[in-house]
């Protein structure tokens, strides 16, 4: 094939289609942009009103229709969105996933201290609506909820770990956390101390939740500190890790 006819092909593809065509085409991205905007419009819609609920009435007590009701939509409109209204929770799950994913890459990028950034993490992932206790009782419902539920629960969890286990080894290479027990052991134990405390909280629903949170990282802070061994027998991790 000679340069020239290579030309040609170019010339022939970059043409301008007939007005009717190109004017057909435009009209047809219009739409599909208006018919994915309407769609992310009443999925936030349904989303925000179930979290609304939830907190209002608890989950338990909350319909499918309650929720279609407050976001102005019709009934079966739901369930093209959410296959259940436990499934409300997994997304708000995966929405506090990405938000400490976005806080663990600030954290790296700025090279803030590690043990400054878990003292700060329980308050920054329990802003509202988090901050609401019948938000996180149904929360912890959802993880004894239905088999698919928690078993994508369960998931979510692990990926939590994984991005703990990371700042926790950041930390140690630093020379911030001690270093003698593993990351992923820590970790566990981090995250299980955040979310038993916020347990307790929920029974009481009261004031009290950031108070809590750091009068327990202060005390898990007091083992995590770096320390030299000064006895040849070797520690022995208590915690085997994470058991979902």
């Amino acid at each position: 094939m000679t340069y020239s006819h290579t030309r040609v092909v170019v010339n022939m593809s970059t043409s301008k289609p007939p007005a009717g065509k190109k004017t057909s085409t435009h009209t047809s991205a219009l739409s599909s942009d208006r018919r994915q905007r309407r769609s992310a419009e009443i999925r936030e819609r349904l989303f925000r009103a179930a979290l609304t609920l939830f907190a209002e009435k608890g989950i338990a007590e909350t319909t499918v229709e309650d929720i279609t009701n407050t976001a102005d939509v019709g009934k079966g409109t739901f369930f093209n969105y959410f296959p259940s209204k436990d499934h409300i929770l997994l997304a708000f799950g995966e929405m506090q996933l990405r938000k400490l994913e976005e806080m663990v890459k600030t954290a790296r990028s700025t090279n803030e201290p590690m043990p400054q950034f878990l003292r700060a993490l329980g308050i920054r992932m329990t802003q509202e609506p988090t901050r609401n206790p019948a938000i996180i009782r149904a929360l912890l419902q959802a993880h004894l909820s239905t088999t698919p539920v928690r078993e994508a629960m369960i998931d979510l969890q692990n990926r939590v770990h994984a991005l703990h286990t990371q700042m926790i080894q950041v930390g140690q290479d630093r020379g911030e956390i001690r270093s003698d027990l593993p990351a992923a052991d820590i970790a566990y134990v981090f995250r299980q101390t955040i979310f038993g405390t916020l347990l307790i909280w929920s029974l009481y629903g009261d004031a009290s939740l950031h108070s809590r949170i750091e009068t327990a990282f202060n005390v898990l802070w007091s083992g995590l500190t770096p320390r030299t061994v000064t006895t040849s027998a070797p520690l022995i991790s208590s915690v085997s890790g994470p058991k979902e």
